[in-house]
């Protein structure tokens, strides 16, 4: 599996180049908030979230922390040193307690990358399977991400610095920070085979990281395939919290659970219509061509994600469980 991530990201890597300009963020000039959503937790995002959330545009990433009577729990770490020291700066601005533990909800560098900023005292919690991408893939990884979020923009100086407390496999840790209690979940195959989730017990607050990339319009990433695998965690996330759950994306403002609706109905859609593709016999070309799904457009990397990344990876799966 993830052998297979190299191999897509550095066959994707030129499509991604030709927009990494704009609207790309750049993380020289991301500036993030934190915003209170209850007694002790904050989401952490970054200031221009909603703009460009409504049109459509890729955005930094958003993460959050949470203050217990004894500690503090970071969630994610970002991109390079600058934005991790604004995260640690928000923490410090409101309160004095120590970050005792910090949470990557996937090794994907704009959410791990800045573990190395935080004190040697921080027990850093990834899924297993980040952990092994880093130990195996970290110069490639830096590689791509330097070629499409730009030379000079602090990745070139990145250490590498993975788990301490490692999440196997469809597992879930809890963390007791006094007073708040913090999960951390894997519910299944959400984007990397290796994405967590994270609530506070007792509150209506989910991060999603990555599978949940933003509000409308923005589509889910099929990176390493497992359309099915993907559809299926979405729906069960989805069953699994209420109306007035509040959801902070991996990439977007703070939302709630009708974005993981969006993506559920967008990868149904999918799924649907690369089906009756492959039952009329088309290639991957024709069905690219095809399956269009104008519903579902308006992001600004539609292009890419939609008929460069998605609509190949669910007519390979989907291929390939017909002829099962």
């Amino acid at each position: 599996m993830l052998k297979s991530i190299t191999t897509l990201l550095a066959g994707v890597a030129f499509t991604v180049n030709a927009i990494a300009q704009e609207p790309v963020w750049d993380g020289n000039t991301v500036i993030l908030e934190s915003q209170k959503v209850s007694d002790g937790i904050y989401a952490v995002i970054p200031s221009d979230a909603s703009e460009k959330a409504g049109n459509g545009y890729p955005i930094a990433t958003s993460g959050g922390f949470v203050i217990g009577e004894n500690s503090v729990l970071v969630i994610e770490s970002m991109i390079n040193e600058r934005l991790a020291e604004q995260m640690i700066s928000l923490v410090k601005a409101e309160t004095d307690k120590p970050i005792k533990y910090l949470v990557n909800t996937s090794y994907h560098g704009d959410h791990s990358y800045g573990n190395y900023v935080f004190p040697s005292s921080v027990s850093i919690i990834q899924h297993e399977s980040a952990k092994d991408y880093v130990d195996n893939y970290f110069e490639q990884d830096t590689a791509f991400m330097i070629s499409n979020f730009g030379e000079g923009r602090g990745i070139e100086d990145v250490i590498p610095k993975t788990g301490d407390i490692l999440v196997p496999k469809n597992g879930s840790i809890s963390i007791d920070l006094g007073g708040k209690t913090v999960d951390i979940d894997d519910f299944g195959f959400a984007q990397t085979g290796g994405d967590l989730f994270v609530s506070v017990k007792g509150e209506n607050i989910l991060w999603t990281g990555n599978p949940v990339v933003s509000t409308k319009p923005a589509l889910p990433w099929l990176l390493d395939g497992h359309l099915l695998e993907t559809l299926a965690t979405m729906k069960y996330v989805y069953g699994a919290i209420n109306e007035s759950t509040l959801v902070i994306p991996g990439h977007g403002p703070i939302t709630n659970r009708s974005a993981i609706k969006w993506h559920i109905d967008y990868l149904t859609a999918l799924k649907n219509k690369v089906e009756k593709a492959i039952a009329r016999g088309l290639s991957l070309e024709e069905t690219v061509e095809k399956v269009q799904l104008p519903k579902y457009q308006g992001y600004a990397l539609h292009g890419w994600v939609h008929s460069g990344l998605n609509v190949p990876a669910a007519y390979k799966e989907l291929s390939s469980s017909k002829v099962k």
